[in-house]
């Protein structure tokens, strides 16, 4: 099984791989919230002061889709849950007219993906 980092890899490597060849150009917008890893206090209290807040979901689709301003997604692997700040984020997210989805390794997210840009343009 891979961890979420590698298999956060193999979708940004398939998200660049639809840009290069035309397939989706939208996911040029795709990001990735550096929120997770491990830091020292310094470091985290560092971040904490810039902006940096727990619970952020792991990847950001700034594509406004059908009623959607655009969408989230937290990844897991594995038996991995959400935590209570995720779930609040996707929450809030959601309430705030966002698409949010937690998708458990990059073959759910990749499909998660291209419903979403199914979904058609919003204006």
């Amino acid at each position: 099984m891979m961890s979420e980092a590698q298999e956060q890899c193999e979708l940004i490597k398939w998200a660049d791989s639809c840009v290069k060849t035309n397939i989706h150009p939208e996911l040029a917008m795709l990001y990735a919230v550096p929120n997770g890893g491990r830091r020292d206090k310094a470091e985290a209290a560092h971040l904490k002061m810039q902006g940096v807040k727990a619970g952020v979901p792991d990847l950001c689709l700034a594509v406004p889709k059908g009623k959607y301003h655009g969408l989230y997604i937290e990844l897991k692997v594995g038996k991995n849950k959400t935590s209570e700040h995720q779930d609040r984020w996707l929450q809030n997210l959601s309430r705030c007219g966002y698409a949010v989805k937690v998708c458990y390794g990059s073959r759910s997210a990749k499909q998660a993906i291209e419903k979403y840009l199914k979904l058609g343009d919003c204006c």
